[in-house]
């Protein structure tokens, strides 16, 4: 099934501004140095966004609902779902990250996201933010997080050829190569750069994740994490959404599948 790489999702589109745009990407300066003024409001903005989606796709906000956050880290996140009503579990396979802020959370997992310790379609929604990038087989990943979500599976990753694929290392040195970005940035800082490319940071394209998406089995949804809807095309076009595109979204909408869209035609004739 071919991913709907510029779905109408009215609610998102609204949430999608060029304002909400700069401001996220003023706030990315302060990851390393000041990571509290980076991840609260990037967090807010993410609980915005999944119940801007889940009001598109299944009519309502997040309320009562259980969010699963594979790769969540300290908990930042969970402060802002609570607002949304939702019920959070953060999960994370490193200690130090998920102590790292001093947040105790009374729902935090310590788990690898390829193997999810939850049951089949047990969590309503199953997100990852900036998690696939840092992992060897990330589709592992996202086939779990479908396996365990119950209405939607959202992954969202860096796009290693965007301006954001180095991370910390710069925003043209890993158009050379992993290495030297790695190296220069050595260089440069006494010290290696927090993700290691080979190691914790590798080249996940637009592509594979449209690939992915279309071949998953289910309704999807695909667009640029941090654009402005109305730059949201850029999705469609090859080599450029490689460029242009610094975090691809995938939407996997469990309650359709090929075989239920298959039915309703069938039906219809």
């Amino acid at each position: 099934m071919r991913p709907e790489l510029c779905h109408p999702l009215r609610h998102l589109r609204r949430h999608a501004t060029l304002a909400r745009s700069i401001r996220l990407l003023r706030s990315f300066g302060y990851e390393q140095s000041q990571p509290r003024k980076f991840y609260e409001p990037l967090a807010r903005d993410t609980a915005q966004q999944l119940a801007a989606i889940h009001r598109d796709v299944h009519g309502t906000g997040l309320d009562k609902l259980s969010v699963l956050d594979v790769g969540g880290g300290p908990g930042y996140f969970s402060a802002a779902f609570a607002e949304h009503g939702a019920d959070y579990i953060g999960l994370e396979p490193d200690v130090s990250e998920m102590t790292a802020a001093g947040i105790t959370l009374d729902t935090a997992v310590r788990a690898s996201g390829t193997a999810l310790p939850f049951r089949d379609n047990s969590v309503d929604i199953v997100y990852s933010s900036n998690v696939a990038e840092h992992i060897a087989r990330p589709w592992e990943m996202a086939e779990e997080m479908v396996r365990v979500a119950r209405n939607l599976a959202v992954i969202s990753y860096t796009v290693w050829l965007g301006p954001f694929g180095g991370h910390e290392t710069g925003l043209w040195p890993h158009y050379i190569g992993g290495d030297f970005a790695r190296r220069r940035y050595e260089r440069k800082h006494g010290h290696p750069p927090k993700n290691i490319w080979g190691h914790s940071l590798f080249d996940v394209s637009a592509r594979e994740g449209l690939s992915w998406a279309a071949e998953c089995g289910y309704r999807t949804y695909c667009f640029p994490r941090y654009h402005p809807s109305w730059a949201w095309w850029i999705t469609r076009i090859p080599g450029l959404r490689e460029l242009g595109t610094s975090n691809l979204v995938i939407v996997v909408d469990k309650t359709r599948g090929v075989d239920k869209i298959l039915d309703q035609t069938t039906t219809k004739r």
